[in-house]
């Protein structure tokens, strides 16, 4: 594996202190709509191949989805085309929802 995980609580902590991630969230744009975390970049991983070119790989960048699977495939997409800073966020908005922000729906 040549991403890395981060949970959804050591994120917000991280964003907390300063830290500077780009959060892409590749749910669908109807599960966004349902749940949401502020800040996040929608960039549904169905469209993967109309978007992926668009990123920098130099960039530090956070993948989450309902619960990990999806934005764990859209790392191991990336890490394969040089991408280095990648990070799935475990459990998904889920998670968030459990861990961070209780107000976020769970769906």
């Amino acid at each position: 594996m040549s991403y890395k995980t981060i949970t959804p609580a050591e994120f917000a902590e991280r964003a907390a202190r300063g830290g500077r991630a780009r959060l892409i969230d590749v749910r669908e744009p109807w599960e966004f709509e349902l749940a949401s975390v502020k800040g996040a970049e929608l960039l549904p991983l169905s469209r993967f191949d109309e978007w992926a070119a668009s990123l920098d790989p130099a960039e530090e960048i956070v993948f989450m989805c309902h619960h990990g699977i999806r934005s764990a495939h859209a790392c191991a997409l990336l890490a394969r085309r040089g991408f280095a800073r990648l990070s799935n966020l475990a459990g998904g908005i889920d998670r968030w929802s459990e861990e961070v922000d209780a107000r976020v729906p769970r769906y």
